[in-house]
């Protein structure tokens, strides 16, 4: 299969030119192995006039290239859909729904729905926890109220931001976050329990609300923040996702807050390599099971 890779625009385009060159890139991912009916797992078909679907000769089921993935259903076209994927996943700062809306010529609302499918398949499996050397903090979405300094937020978000620095600590190897309602340790040991190993050495500031995850078994080195100076690296990365998202979405709702999150973290943990991420992230829309506008919105 002559996979992509790269992030030149014109590549992608060239690669790219029309649904049924979408439609073939799917074909060799999903079926590379051969056919395997999703209903009742025989791999025999029928011979069908349409190269993209497949009949399985046991239970007659009828499967598309794109059925029951986050393909399923897309009103605007796979290319379309393609370039959404190629921008959110290798440009620096993606784009909003509403300017695919506008430059793709789609309905704001379906482009909405596709961007909020690409997000939730960037959502962090847990499976490989931050190790070696970790920082922790806590940051407010939306900037400092006046009058309210420290931890308040009024109706601003909370977010908790854990970061695994390289090996020589001069930058920063991986990083998550996740929105929390209050600073409480049980709120704090959420993005412990997902994301940071038990191995790590984790400094945080001197807020009382980790000092009881130290007894939950978590190696923890707290410090007095010097102004941001000792935590530098894990302030440079909350700047970024704060400029990222005045920058590109403006306002973000409590709500939907994690999947955005996800967004910026998912890039930013490929950006050694980016030339992968477009086809990895094509791979997780395919595995991922269909999901509707109105799952999304009534999602919690």
């Amino acid at each position: 299969m002559d996979l992509f890779k790269g992030m030149n625009i014109l590549s992608f385009t060239d690669k790219f030119k029309t649904d049924e060159d979408c439609k073939d890139y799917l074909y060799e991912i999903r079926w590379a192995s051969g056919f395997i009916c999703p209903k009742c797992g025989s791999g025999k078909e029928h011979h069908s006039s349409d190269k993209y679907v497949k009949r399985c000769s046991k239970c007659y089921t009828q499967t598309s290239v794109t059925s029951g993935t986050m393909f399923h259903k897309v009103k605007f076209g796979l290319r379309k859909a393609f370039y959404i994927m190629f921008i959110m996943s290798t440009s620096t700062k993606s784009c909003s729904a509403k300017y695919f809306s506008k430059s793709l010529t789609i309905n704001y609302k379906a482009a909405l729905l596709f961007t909020k499918k690409v997000r939730i398949v960037m959502e962090s499996s847990g499976n490989y926890p931050l190790q070696g050397k970790v920082e922790v903090d806590e940051t407010v979405i939306g900037g400092e109220e006046e009058g309210k300094p420290g931890r308040s937020h009024g109706n601003k978000i909370s977010v908790v931001v854990a970061v695994e620095k390289t090996p020589d600590e001069d930058g920063i190897k991986r990083a998550y976050a996740m929105p929390i309602t209050n600073y409480s340790n049980i709120e704090l040991g959420k993005i412990f329990e997902k994301h940071v190993g038990a191995e790590a050495e984790v400094k945080t500031d001197e807020w009382t609300g980790y000092k009881p995850l130290s007894e939950k078994g978590w190696n923890i080195i707290q410090e007095k923040s010097k102004g941001g100076e000792n935590f530098e690296l894990l302030h440079r990365f909350i700047m970024g996702l704060k400029s990222w998202i005045r920058g590109i979405y403006h306002h973000i709702s409590a709500k939907h807050m994690q999947g955005y999150l996800d967004e910026y973290c998912y890039r930013f943990n490929r950006h050694c390599f980016k030339e992968n991420a477009f086809h990895k992230l094509t791979m997780r829309m395919l595995a991922s099971t269909h999901i509707t506008y109105r799952q999304i919105l009534t999602s919690t």
